[in-house]
């Protein structure tokens, strides 16, 4: 079993900045992919980004350019910068790890909003 907790949503203007923060603890050894899902209002939950344990990364389109993920392998937390945020980025953010299965965060919200 793998717990997670996240942090580090909030209410920010657009053009702000955001750091979510997300801790692994419990079966972590066997840990490869961890990452950030979100889901809008009425939408289905969508990838943001992912990293590989030895530090690939993946991003979906509408993030390039603007949001940058990474990862301490030691503390075993992944950590998604929010630069230049706009409405649409609002939603609750979710943490995921791949292991042997797939676990999720608690989810935390962000608000892009003047």
């Amino acid at each position: 079993q793998v717990q997670l907790v996240e942090s580090g949503g909030g209410l920010v203007q657009p053009g702000g900045s955001l750091r979510l923060s997300c801790a692994a603890s419990g079966s972590t050894f066997s840990i490869n992919v961890m990452g950030w899902y979100r889901q809008a209002p009425g939408k289905q939950r969508e990838l943001v980004a992912t990293i590989t344990r030895g530090g690939g990364t993946n991003y979906a389109d509408f993030v390039k350019g603007r949001f940058t993920i990474s990862r301490d392998n030691a503390k075993m937390t992944v950590h998604l910068q929010m630069n230049s945020l706009k409405s649409e980025d609002t939603g609750v953010y979710y943490c995921m790890v791949a292991t042997a299965g797939i676990y999720w965060g608690q989810g935390t919200q962000v608000t892009v909003s003047s």
